[in-house]
């Protein structure tokens, strides 16, 4: 079975951000026992209301669809039809730190720790950082240009902001979910909750 460390870094989130508006939508028109790929596919050619009309729509949808597989059916009908706008951002932010080891280990051992130790302003050197460190033993991180290490830095902060873990001048916040996504969470994989700065890790 692989676990989290075992998992490769895929550093592909160079593009948009959060996609809060236009994941809910794709997220509604899956359909039961239908591959995300084929959903990313009927949302292409059906066009969505939020996604810009441009040659870009087949990546974001590729984006969007690869952060909504790693959801389980629980959590995607929670996103579609009981969240609010906070539960749909948390999901979402959730979402994209399971597709991504190192936006989930940035959040776990960055995000966090600062929140706790009341460190509250997070630089942009924290991700230059956290990302050069992993590079020292990882041949894909060390070999990622200058160029995309910045684009990767510019679209985890977007994230980040749109998702509430940070405030527009990049000040760690304290999560707010409610109890039901917080049980939800709980109950899959408690250690997940650590992807949200104040929250205790142990559902409490």
């Amino acid at each position: 079975m692989t676990t989290a460390s075992d998992r490769p870094y895929r550093m592909s989130f160079t593009t948009g951000g959060l996609f809060l508006n236009e994941s809910v939508e794709v997220a509604r028109l899956h359909r039961d026992g239908e591959t995300w790929s084929d959903t990313g596919k009927r949302a292409l050619e059906q066009g969505t209301t939020t996604l810009p009309k441009s040659a870009s729509n087949s990546r974001s949808l590729r984006e969007i669809t690869n952060r909504l597989r790693t959801l389980t059916e629980e959590e995607r009908r929670f996103l579609c039809e009981h969240a609010d706008r906070t539960d749909q951002q948390a999901l979402l932010w959730l979402a994209a730190c399971r597709a991504y080891r190192f936006v989930g280990e940035f959040a776990q051992d960055v995000v966090r720790d600062r929140y706790l130790s009341y460190q509250l302003e997070l630089p942009l050197s924290a991700f230059d950082i956290a990302l050069e460190n992993k590079a020292e033993w990882d041949d894909g991180i060390a070999s990622l240009s200058r160029s995309t290490r910045s684009k990767l830095r510019q679209i985890l902060f977007r994230i980040m902001r749109e998702a509430g873990i940070l405030s527009q001048d990049n000040r760690i916040q304290a999560s707010i979910l409610s109890t039901q996504l917080k049980q939800i969470i709980n109950d899959n994989n408690p250690g997940e909750l650590a992807y949200f700065p104040s929250t205790s890790v142990d559902g409490a």
